[in-house]
């Protein structure tokens, strides 16, 4: 958010990182109390954005003007805004951008990317009785399970499945937790792990065909007392799981995908949640008050390999909830309205 004159709003911005000046601004809507909360899309020369009001925006790279706007409730069928407002990362596949405007009547729509027009829209049937009809917190994924390509998706009400034509392929309730569905799930092959909190779990999903369609099947489900993802996210590495176990914490924690084996997990050597980013063998987690740790991606061990903690800036407010970035031997940490870059280049 930056306040401009007597108004505040919200805008995406482009740095010249290497002589730290920004080159433009874009108004994306207007303002919220504590920040936007996707990350933008850069495609084709584009940069694409959803705001927390649900303008999905499409954004000229080399000027900072903005091409066209669809808003998620008014434009395409959204339900309702959710109560932490919309945090979704747009996904671009081929000439379409994916989105999630919530609900049963447009649980999922794809785009023109050029445009903004409406491609398709999804609705969504019923399936099950957690959560509710609106938008989660999370972002679509492309998988070609059961040889069937589909976009999957954590909506308030749960896990879904969506043709690329449009059509509802499947629905998974248990994992939803009634109040807010953050992280991304993870799909590998005919695979989907998910994990909420608020004292919910995890959950590894296998699809299958169904005749014309596709069948989710629960492969197992781990309880809230050995894995719950509150939304600092998790990766997968090989065949395991990295991510932060708990609500309202990040402690380092290793879990075989197939499974659901637990093989490490470790006190957080930061406070709160912790955002997580896999590069160069390690993972780097960046946790709510600012500290940031390495922690090395074996699943034979928890080995810290260092941490160090970011420095508070004078009227820096919120938490350190964005992940970590790693470009060119470069390590790029936010905390609110700083950014920070650090050398993380071998010797």
């Amino acid at each position: 958010d930056r306040q401009v004159g007597g108004e505040k709003a919200q805008y995406v911005y482009a740095y010249d990182l290497s002589r730290r000046k920004e080159l433009w601004a874009a108004k994306i809507g207007a303002a919220h109390d504590d920040g936007p909360r996707c990350t933008p899309t850069v495609d084709g020369g584009f940069v694409y954005a959803i705001g927390t009001a649900g303008n999905v925006v499409c954004i000229a790279a080399d000027s900072g003007k903005v091409v066209w706007l669809k808003n998620l409730l008014s434009d395409l069928g959204g339900a309702s805004n959710p109560g932490w407002k919309f945090s979704e990362s747009p996904l671009i596949d081929g000439d379409r951008l994916l989105c999630t405007p919530g609900g049963q009547k447009a649980v999922m729509t794809a785009l023109n990317k050029k445009t903004g027009e409406v491609v398709w829209t999804c609705s969504m049937p019923d399936i099950g009785a957690k959560g509710k009809d609106e938008a989660g917190y999370s972002s679509i994924v492309i998988s070609h399970a059961a040889g069937v390509k589909q976009y999957v998706q954590l909506t308030n009400k749960g896990l879904i499945g969506v043709s690329d034509s449009g059509k509802f392929l499947w629905g998974y309730n248990r994992v939803a937790n009634g109040v807010a569905n953050i992280s991304t799930p993870v799909v590998d092959g005919d695979y989907v792990f998910a994990s909420t909190a608020y004292n919910t779990g995890s959950a590894l999903l296998k699809l299958s065909r169904d005749g014309e369609g596709v069948k989710a099947q629960e492969v197992y489900w781990l309880d809230k007392n050995k894995f719950q993802n509150h939304h600092g996210g998790f990766i997968k590495v090989g065949d395991y799981i990295y991510g932060g176990h708990n609500h309202n914490a990040g402690e380092p924690t290793c879990l075989e995908m197939k499974t659901g084996k637990i093989l490490w997990n470790a006190d957080q050597p930061g406070g709160g949640s912790g955002s997580v980013l896999y590069a160069d063998e390690g993972l780097y987690f960046l946790y709510d008050d600012g500290t940031v740790a390495l922690v090395e991606a074996s699943p034979e061990k928890y080995s810290l390999k260092g941490t160090f903690k970011l420095p508070r800036r004078p009227g820096t407010k919120g938490t350190a909830w964005a992940h970590p970035v790693v470009n060119d031997g470069k390590l790029y940490l936010r905390w609110a309205d700083v950014l920070f870059c650090y050398d993380v280049k071998a010797p």
